[in-house]
């Protein structure tokens, strides 16, 4: 028996989006940019996935849509194609959880002469918007906070950081790869100017990614060439993974009332059969979370038993068992360095390196969720002394 609960790092194709990658290989394989039949039939392909995934985030002109290779590169496009409009160096405010696709642009920034406010999280992960209002400075340009933490699934206020800033006169951008396609996203409602997603988190074709891009906001590209997509992001689109992504996104729309709802609900019943597992800590917001998403650490209660013990351990003994899951996140579970997300949420150092990441998806069932908690309290009884935390 296998079962894939790392759906944060990246899911499963589903066949939908496959069937559309197939029919590009084989039937739509010109070149979007040439003018002949061939070349045109691709064009209709490449637009048709632009509305779809304009549908997804409900932006009101699909040209808003720029796509990329993926969820970095949209967000380094937000964050650099808004800093290259600059001369001189100026500010700009992220979070103290972002993902490192954030995170090192914005180092780069500070190289390059930059202020760069990170705001602080509390104990759960989530920003206070009053620390943005405190931190905003006559020359910040640029807001990008991002919008659910792929590590320990919580939730920003998006909406109210993004009307701060905007009263400011700042953009502001969010990185939404885990949220788009698995909860309802209105760019419009929320405010914001720019938002990056990427397919292989929702069922598409890893190597495909998109950045909405609100009307009237100038962007500088990253590399010059033959000014595909807007001239914003120059060569040959990636049109099977392309294809993939917009259907991938319309199927996600469509499913998203009654998919929301089962994995809440799926989620919610992991915690609560690992409830009575006391070095078990649950990380991140409970309640303003990702509705697949499911997190702990081994405690510092249980410090001096835990102390050669590392999320990884888990990870490995889980994977003998049959079940993938994450050390944190994925990006990071190849160091043994403490998550600098869990060490932004106050954990020590310590404890920060022995978190555990279970992200469910379309395909999990409640026995896999039933399979999954009993499997994962038999690794802690081998892991920790019985008698401080097996029931």
């Amino acid at each position: 028996m296998q079962i894939y609960l790392d759906h944060s790092a990246t899911t499963k194709p589903r066949p939908e989006a496959i069937l559309a990658a197939q029919a590009v290989f084989v039937e739509q394989w010109g070149n979007p940019s040439s003018l002949h039949d061939w070349g045109q039939r691709s064009a209709t392909v490449l637009e048709t996935a632009r509305i779809q995934v304009a549908g997804l985030v409900n932006a009101s002109n699909p040209e808003a849509i720029v796509f990329t290779s993926g969820g970095t590169e949209a967000n380094n496009l937000a964050i650099m194609g808004v800093a290259r409009r600059y001369s001189t160096p100026q500010h700009m405010i992220i979070s103290s959880v972002e993902h490192s696709a954030i995170n090192e642009p914005a180092r780069l920034l500070e190289q390059w002469g930059w202020k760069v406010t990170k705001l602080p999280v509390n104990r759960y992960g989530r920003v206070n918007p009053l620390d943005l209002q405190a931190s905003l400075q006559p020359n910040t340009v640029l807001v990008s906070i991002i919008y659910g933490q792929s590590e320990v699934g919580t939730l920003q206020p998006i909406e109210k950081l993004a009307a701060i800033t905007r009263e400011h006169g700042a953009l502001f951008h969010t990185d939404a790869v885990q949220v788009a396609g698995r909860l309802p996203v209105d760019v419009h409602q929320l405010g914001i100017d720019l938002l990056s997603l990427s397919a292989h988190k929702l069922y598409g074709i890893q190597g495909a990614g998109a950045l909405y891009i609100r009307e009237g906001i100038t962007l500088i590209p990253l590399f010059g060439g033959g000014g595909q997509e807007a001239n914003l992001r120059s060569g040959t689109q990636a049109l099977p993974a392309i294809a993939a992504l917009g259907v991938a996104a319309e199927l996600a729309a469509a499913e998203m009332q009654t998919e929301v709802f089962r994995l809440i609900t799926l989620r919610d019943r992991l915690f609560d059969l690992m409830a009575d597992y006391p070095c078990l800590e649950t990380t991140g917001d409970r309640i303003y979370r990702l509705p697949h998403h499911v997190s702990f650490i081994l405690s510092d209660r249980f410090a001096t038993r835990a102390k050669d013990i590392t999320g990884k351990t888990i990870v490995r003994q889980l994977n003998q068992a049959g079940i993938g899951i994450s050390a944190g996140s994925a990006c990071h579970s190849g160091k043994l360095n403490p998550s600098p997300v869990l060490t932004a949420m106050g954990y020590s150092s310590s404890a920060a390196k022995r978190g555990i990441r279970l992200t469910l998806g379309k395909d999990t069932t409640e026995a896999d969720i039933d399979w999954t908690a009993m499997v994962l309290k038999q690794v802690i009884c081998r892991l920790m002394p019985p008698l401080v935390c097996c029931s």
